[in-house]
């Protein structure tokens, strides 16, 4: 006899058959052992993984792999106005100097920990004021509802890169500025995301027997809606951190990141690349090729999360 069990993901109830047949555990911790185990067996996910363990290492280690200070400036003695020492051409230099005379390596592995910081700490915001919007949206309902979603769709109806340049703008030049203008701009997709979640949850049959056994409005939200609505905002988020290295990047391109030109950061680099590029391309295919990179390594993980969190994947 097949029995409706409350949803794992996704809105859909899952009978018992079915569980069986996809040859998932029921109790407590059985959905988050068979992600994992999906993930084990995903090559993206590996993938993913190697690539995001890699940056954080980078990041974490940065004052133990990086040959030279944040700031400093060890080649400045070889730098003309036509002429920037290139990768391998010298020894102490491994990837070369650029305009400032700083070494292009320690200026990466540095850039690393500055993305990390920016990416995580935006997202960190984005996540929470969106889940906050969401599950008010989400828990009441009615004009409640409607009014905070307005809003949030007249926030969306303004291009994310746009809307964190503006605010960016607005607040000043500084990194802290960078992490609220992505931060704010990512407010509008997690709430969205989290809205619709709860939505599906709401209408399942375990929320109508917790209604039937007179569980209040405020209890079923936290202890059975928003506990199995909350996997697509975890797979957003990290998604939404290789946006974040990608949006960091472009506004300390734009020169919105604030401090000093020989600063390390990946963006910062780009910028001043720009006028170098006849003489020493490498300036800006180094950093190009780490943001990149980077981005690429949270898409495969978050893509490889979502499809491990899938409920239609899951039962196959």
């Amino acid at each position: 006899m097949s029995v409706a069990l409350p949803p794992a993901q996704g809105g859909e109830v899952i009978d018992t058959v079915a569980v069986a047949q996809a040859g998932l555990k029921e109790g407590p911790g059985g959905f988050w052992r068979d992600v994992f185990r999906r993930i084990r067996h995903n090559p993206t996910a590996w993938i993913g993984a190697v690539i995001v363990l890699a940056f954080l290492l980078v990041a974490g280690l940065a004052p133990l792999l990086a040959p030279y200070p944040e700031t400093a400036l060890p080649g400045a003695k070889f730098i003309t106005p036509t002429y920037i020492p290139g990768p391998g051409e010298l020894a102490q230099f491994p990837l070369g100097l650029d305009r400032f005379g700083g070494d292009v390596l320690s200026k990466l592995i540095w850039g690393a920990r500055a993305s990390l910081l920016v990416g995580v700490i935006s997202t960190a915001m984005g996540l929470v004021g969106g889940m906050m919007l969401g599950l008010v949206a989400g828990t009441f309902g009615g004009w409640v509802d409607t009014i905070i979603m307005r809003v949030v769709d007249i926030i969306l109806s303004v291009p994310n890169l746009l809307l964190a340049v503006s605010i960016a703008a607005i607040l000043g030049q500084t990194p802290f500025a960078v992490m609220i203008a992505i931060g704010a701009s990512q407010v509008p997709i997690f709430a969205r995301l989290l809205r619709a979640s709860m939505l599906q949850q709401r209408s399942s049959d375990y929320v109508l027997s917790a209604q039937t056994l007179g569980l209040g409005r405020g209890r079923i939200t936290m202890s059975h809606v928003l506990p199995n609505a909350i996997g697509p905002v975890i797979v957003q988020g990290t998604l939404t951190l290789a946006t974040a290295v990608i949006d960091a990047a472009a506004l300390s391109f734009l020169g919105l990141g604030g401090g000093r030109p020989e600063t390390a950061e990946w963006g910062r680099m780009l910028t001043y690349a720009q006028a170098e590029l006849s003489i020493a391309p490498w300036l800006a295919f180094l950093p190009g090729i780490c943001i990149a990179v980077t981005a690429l390594g949270f898409t495969l993980l978050g893509e490889a999360l979502r499809e491990a969190m899938d409920p239609r994947t899951r039962a196959r």
